[in-house]
């Protein structure tokens, strides 16, 4: 999850959480926020593509709101082994390790 590896990213999908299922108008988070709106729309964008925010028109207004599905699946796959202990390092060569793609495909697998 590169995409929340972003301090900015963090931030809106913190204050999204926060706001709960309802979200919030982008001129909204930009407003709690102060981060000029090429600067937001540049992180919304990241955020949509990695399927933790969701955008829905109302009118004039672009509201986003928080996946917490996707957030959710995320949160499992971090704390599935919570606590079991890590055998040996991959630099001893004795089993296999997570890469970034090994990741993203049990995330993308968890999404209800």
């Amino acid at each position: 999850m590169e995409k929340l590896g972003n301090p900015t990213r963090l931030e809106v999908f913190h204050l999204l959480v926060r706001a709960g299922e309802d979200g919030l108008a982008v001129g909204d988070i930009q407003r709690h926020l102060g981060i000029p709106a090429s600067t937001l729309s540049h992180h919304l964008a990241h955020l949509v593509a990695a399927d933790l925010v969701q955008q829905v028109r109302e009118g004039r207004v672009l509201r986003c709101r928080p996946n917490f599905a996707r957030m959710n699946a995320v949160l499992a796959f971090l704390t599935e082994e919570c606590c079991v202990g890590v055998g040996a390092t991959a630099d001893q060569g004795d089993g296999p390790t997570r890469g970034k793609g090994a990741v993203e495909e049990q995330v993308a697998g968890k999404r209800v």
